[in-house]
């Protein structure tokens, strides 16, 4: 059988840190409030000159230079991203002419914070069909661009960055399992951005309506995730015939640490089989996976064979999973 391995994994954020000291300065609120309630201690925040491809472009840099494959060798590139340089081209296009990769097909995803697992299930699938053997899955958000920063409901949680993989064919026992796509469009008022799309078309209205920001309602968005990142975990796990008890490394969608202290419990998973990095960089949306993956990787925390468990949740409603034999 033909699997899809990862065999690079890169990742880039901004230089500037705002931690939540700075925020203090811009809304109500204090480091231990936002501590205690989301995990989070600073945040990376992207600077004038500074897009989502500028570091989905240097993530993908440094995957391949891991992995030791040229841009003129992929046949494909997925890049999730809820925030695109612009509405049209896909960003993924302007990220292939950076990298100079002009033989791959190129093209966004958009699932929010379930973005990566979503891009990784389609190039796993491509990579089975025969039809690439060699693709390039990015998350990258630049999500300070969309945050009011006046409310502080969700002004707290978000930063910028980007990580990515390199894929490859390998017909070995090593690579993704099985991957679990789902969604749940009812409750897509819970997490979304009302400008910027051809309901709101009106720049001067949607900047006056502050409708240019993302919006969401937390606390309904917070009972759903623990649950459906629990159901899409099992999931895997059950279609390959593992338990939790099998997983070497667990690494969850970074958007609260309750979230994720939540889920490891009902896996019954021990804090060192959960790589948590929130603290550092809040909540990068489809970045977030890929990000806390290569830090994972290049810390020396996966080792081959080791079964690594992916698992995400975000606007649309999206969730899904993906298991790994690394």
């Amino acid at each position: 059988m033909t699997r899809a391995r990862i065999t690079g994994t890169g990742s880039a954020v901004p230089d500037r840190v705002l931690s939540n000291y700075d925020l203090e300065k811009l809304v109500d609120t204090t480091d231990e409030w936002i501590t205690t309630r989301t995990g989070i201690k600073e945040r990376r925040i992207a600077a004038e000159g500074e897009y989502t491809s500028t570091f989905a472009t240097q993530a993908a840099q440094r995957a391949l230079e891991m992995a030791g494959v040229s841009p003129d060798e992929l046949d494909l590139i997925i890049l999730a991203t809820i925030t695109t340089d612009f509405p049209f081209p896909a960003t993924a296009c302007i990220v292939q002419s950076n990298l100079g990769a002009l033989k791959a097909a190129a093209f966004d995803v958009s699932a929010a914070c379930s973005g990566f697992v979503y891009g990784l299930s389609l190039a796993d699938n491509a990579i089975r069909s025969g039809s690439a053997r060699k693709v390039l899955v990015i998350g990258a958000e630049v999500l300070s661009r969309i945050i009011d920063w006046t409310d502080r409901n969700t002004c707290l949680l978000f930063g910028d960055g980007a990580g990515a993989v390199v894929l490859e064919a390998d017909g070995g026992e090593r690579g993704i399992l099985s991957t679990h796509l789902h969604s749940d469009g009812s409750y897509w008022e819970l997490l979304y951005q009302p400008g910027c799309g051809n309901r709101n078309p009106s720049v001067q209205k949607t900047l006056d309506e502050r409708k240019i920001f993302l919006m969401m309602q937390g606390n309904e968005v917070f009972k759903l995730a623990v649950r459906a990142m629990e159901d899409a975990a099992l999931e895997a796990l059950e279609k390959n015939g593992f338990t939790p008890a099998d997983i070497d490394i667990f690494i969850p969608h970074q958007a609260n640490r309750r979230i994720i202290d939540a889920i490891g419990k009902r896996l019954g998973l021990d804090g060192d089989r959960v790589y948590v990095n929130l603290d550092r960089f809040g909540n990068t949306s489809a970045a977030s996976i890929p990000l806390a993956l290569d830090e994972a990787n290049r810390a020396g925390r996966i080792k081959e064979n080791d079964i690594v468990l992916f698992d995400a949740f975000g606007g649309g409603l999206t969730w899904g999973s993906a298991l790994l034999r690394w």
